[in-house]
């Protein structure tokens, strides 16, 4: 099942007491970045982040899903109406998360 154009609107909205974040289709889903980096992505209109050690302490009883068949798993947000709380997610992870890798040329 693919995401829906309508839930990816939402979650960028709810995403709007932040600045720099953007993000890209990719196979009918949705890659999230915070600041050019990669934090989560939206898969079958379900908000997952990477699995960092800010965001299992901020959601000690989020449940890890794969986003895909094949890929790592990735946390689960649940309290996606609370903006306060993914602004705080975002910049607790951002520290985390690995440098974006440079294109070769």
């Amino acid at each position: 099942m693919a995401s829906s154009k309508d839930y990816l609107a939402f979650i960028m909205d709810q995403l709007s007491l932040l600045d720099d974040v953007s993000y890209r289709a990719m196979m009918s889903e949705y890659i999230i970045y915070y600041h050019g980096k990669v934090i989560g992505g939206i898969y079958d209109d379900r908000f997952l982040v990477k699995d960092t050690k800010a965001a299992r302490e901020l959601m000690p009883n989020a449940e890890l899903e794969l986003p895909y068949e094949g890929a790592k798993e990735m946390i689960l947000v649940d309290e996606v109406d609370n903006r306060e709380f993914l602004r705080e997610l975002f910049e607790a992870m951002y520290p985390e998360l690995p440098n974006v890798k440079k294109k070769k040329s």
